[in-house]
Parts: structure tokens; sequence; C-alpha cells
């Protein structure tokens, strides 16, 4: 059996007491203790949930949620699909689904929160997962289908980057997408850059359940980097986390408006 940890997601290659992931300060074990599932319960006790987030934007989650609550999203570009960060469900009717529209042609994860069942999802689909090399001690459950990949950016596809931003994680990473929003380009951030209820502005976190902000030079770097790239919408980590527009200047607002605060 490969468990899953019922609180953060994590798949791991064999039985264990504890879920490092859980244990690392940037997220936690519940005052219940450590609980474990597995993927064939994980599939009795949810339903798959697919709907549109943006054009050309689908999310892939479950119903009730599980673990965290992030959604999967896929991007369907002219030079093939991809998909973006995982939710720890799987199905038939997801895979399917992914199918009907043309398969894809790889997996990226942001951090390694969502690494979850990524394993399931790369032998379902037959693709590889891009795991940043900075967060390799975080993989759950080696297996052939992880690629990790190094340096700042790396091709993933005709019109998507991905590009190292280390927030959140050393290898924290999000997806740019320069065809997404008909042209005007769209980042999925995952968590690396949160989009918040107040959509003027974006969020840098160390820890969003404890509450432990970024390190400034980590925030100011991040801020330098994505100067180089030009998007009009973020595509967060759940369900409507989304800037549909302006994102560029959000995200350059929102670093400014933190170093400010924090100097």
């Amino acid at each position: 059996m490969n468990p899953i940890c019922v609180t953060c997601g994590m798949q791991y290659g064999s039985p264990r007491p504890d879920c490092p992931i859980c244990e690392d300060e940037r997220q936690y074990v519940p005052p219940a203790g450590q609980q474990w599932t597995d993927f064939a319960t994980l599939q009795a006790e949810h339903e798959p949930l697919i709907r549109p987030e943006g054009e050309g934007v689908t999310g892939i989650a479950c119903t009730p949620k599980f673990g965290i609550g992030q959604r999967a999203l896929l991007v369907e570009t002219e030079g093939g699909n991809f998909l973006w960060d995982l939710s720890a469900y799987l199905d038939e009717a997801i895979i399917a689904d992914i199918r009907t529209r043309g398969g894809i042609t790889g997996i990226a994860i942001s951090h390694p929160h969502y690494y979850t069942t990524c394993v399931e999802w790369a032998r379902a689909l037959d693709v590889p997962v891009h795991l940043h090399e900075n967060d390799r001690q975080w993989v759950g459950r080696p297996d052939e289908r992880i690629e990790l990949w190094s340096g700042r950016t790396k091709q993933v596809g005709d019109d998507l980057t991905l590009i190292n931003l280390g927030v959140h994680f050393a290898g924290g990473t999000v997806l740019h997408w320069s065809g997404g929003e008909r042209g005007r380009g769209a980042l999925l951030s995952g968590d690396i850059v949160q989009v918040i209820p107040d959509r003027k502005f974006v969020a840098f976190m160390y820890s969003y359940p404890n509450l432990i902000p970024e390190r400034p030079p980590v925030v100011r770097r991040a801020a330098e980097i994505l100067a180089g790239y030009r998007f009009e919408a973020i595509y967060g980590a759940w369900w409507d986390a989304v800037v549909r527009q302006d994102g560029y200047d959000v995200v350059q607002r929102s670093a400014k408006r933190y170093l400010d605060f924090v100097s």
C-alpha cells in the first residue's frame, strides 16, 4: 500500500509513522495526530469535480474536498495540453476527460504540498512530472516518471515556461503561459504567488497555515524575475482564485507593498 496523508495529501512509497511534509513548519500535524488513507479509499469516498476556470484552463479536483483542497489546472495550448499542479484524487472519468481533449504532454507542480499522488497521474496519463531539483528531498514516492530540472527556467511547451522563484520552498515554481488570455499572457502560480480575496493584490508567504511571512530578499528576487514576463491573469491554487486582469501590475504592486511594510 502507498499511504496518503489525510492532512496534506502526500503519497508515500511505503507505510511510515510520520509525514515529513506535515511536520515541516510550513504545514502542520493536526491535534488528532497523523492519519492515513489510500488511493482506493480516496476514490470510494469522493467524486470528480471538473469545470472551467478560464479560457483554455480547466480545473480538476474532487468533491468533497480532500487534504489542502487545491485543484489541478489543465492548460490547452496549440502546441499541446499541459497539466499544472495536482489534487490527490484521480479516477477513470478524469483520465477520459483529459484524453478527449487530446491528452497532455506533461505535468509540472509548483511545490511539495501539491506533489501528492503525482506518480498515479503520471502513470495513468503516460507523461513525465517536472519537479525542481531544489525540492528533491520532499519527493514522497520516487519513480522513473519524475524528472528533476535545475536552474531558473525550463521550457515545457512552445509558449509554456516554468520559472523557479524560490518563494515558499526553494524549488517554488510558477508556470508562465505567454499565449494565454488571447496572447496577453497568464501566470499559473499555485500559492507561490498567492491569489487573495482582494484581487488588487497577491501575497507571498513562507507558511500560510502558520502565518510565517516570506523573507524579504526572496520576495524582492521573485518580483525582479517576474518583471521580465507579461501576463494579464493569475491563476492561484484554489477554485475561483483568479486575478482576471492587470496581473503583472498586481504582482509588482504587491511586492512593493510587502517590502515597504517589512522594511
